[in-house]
């Protein structure tokens, strides 16, 4: 125990929750910017069990921001949860570590050995963040939504009997309102601002202590901090709390698989409504080489891979053979909302 004395002295963990912590279970979805930061953190906090899982690979823009990853990782392509894996195994040996180099889906969830304590949300999509809304709603369970673009961030706790991520935006903000950090940027500071947040609270809620009841932001650009107390308010039509369905897990998964005889993926989003594909191409634009938009359909090329997206919001992914990776690439640039 000497390993957390000075984490033992503060009085909000104290000998008790550092008992609560090495018997607790965190997964973590998504293991990039914010994955790693808040990974890290919980395993040298002493947490007994981490559940990792992400669909991509290290690459080399990832080395800015994405702390546990080194030039080895992004030379070898390595997947991002098995080479995080590795240095949290370095870190701490004694932490129980599961990597798994798979998509976030209701049947990666479902399957789980353990049902988490807590889950903590890494990812880049809200897809993903409505699947775990849903699925933590109804497994009972607390999660941790966190977000950063440019130099601005977000977090906020999801308590396990709501107020949820539905109430506060009932349907997925567009692409064009939250912007990415392939067309805005990120600032890695706005990374560690974020996940302190997160894994605060986190630490807060595993050792049994009150979690912040807002929404926590930040622009470390501009030097802005602040929770926005009562920012998250039960809405009384929210289909997960009030009437307890849950659309996320009940969603057609996205479809993507490797075409026969070509170095390609197609990818078919279950979407509702067409894609802009005029609003993305002027998203997109300086972003990304070779756009070109055509009557039929937009082309361009990113991350050393072609994309041809048509309106229904199905692409076709050249360069890539991974369907995991081509999904990534898809969200990444397109975006899954």
């Amino acid at each position: 125990m000497d390993r957390y004395s000075r984490q033992i002295r503060f009085p909000g963990v104290g000998p008790d929750g550092q008992r609560r912590l090495q018997a607790a279970a965190v997964l973590v979805v998504g293991v990039g910017a914010l994955g790693t930061h808040a990974a890290e953190t919980l395993v040298r906090a002493g947490i007994g069990r981490l559940v990792l899982v992400d669909r991509d690979v290290v690459e080399w823009s990832n080395l800015q921001r994405q702390v546990l990853f080194t030039e080895a990782d992004a030379a070898a392509g390595l997947p991002k949860a098995v080479a995080a894996a590795a240095r949290l195994r370095a870190i701490d040996a004694a932490c129980r570590i599961d990597a798994h180099a798979a998509d976030c889906s209701r049947a990666f969830l479902d399957a789980l050995p353990v049902l988490p304590d807590l889950v903590l949300d890494g990812t880049d999509n809200f897809a993903t963040r409505y699947l775990l809304n849903d699925w933590c709603a109804r497994r009972q369970r607390p999660w941790i939504y966190a977000g950063a673009v440019g130099a601005e961030g977000a977090a906020m706790v999801v308590p396990a009997t709501g107020p949820c991520l539905r109430c506060l935006w009932p349907e997925p903000p567009a692409m064009a309102d939250v912007g990415s950090c392939e067309t805005a940027g990120i600032l890695a500071p706005a990374i560690a601002a974020v996940t302190a947040f997160q894994t605060a609270e986190a630490l807060k809620l595993l050792v049994g202590a009150e979690p912040v009841r807002g929404v926590f932001t930040c622009d470390v650009w501009r030097g802005s901090y602040q929770v926005l107390a009562g920012s998250l308010q039960p809405a009384p039509d929210c289909p997960v709390c009030q009437r307890r369905s849950f659309p996320a897990l009940e969603a057609a998964p996205t479809s993507a698989v490797t075409l026969c005889g070509r170095d390609a993926v197609q990818v078919d989003p279950p979407r509702q409504h067409g894609l802009d594909l005029d609003g993305l191409a002027a998203r997109l634009r300086g972003s990304v080489e070779a756009l070109d938009r055509t009557p039929h359909l937009l082309r361009f090329a990113a991350d050393g891979c072609r994309f041809s997206v048509f309106p229904g919001g199905r692409a076709l992914l050249f360069g890539v053979h991974d369907p995991l990776r081509a999904r990534a690439l898809y969200d990444r640039w397109i975006g899954s909302s």
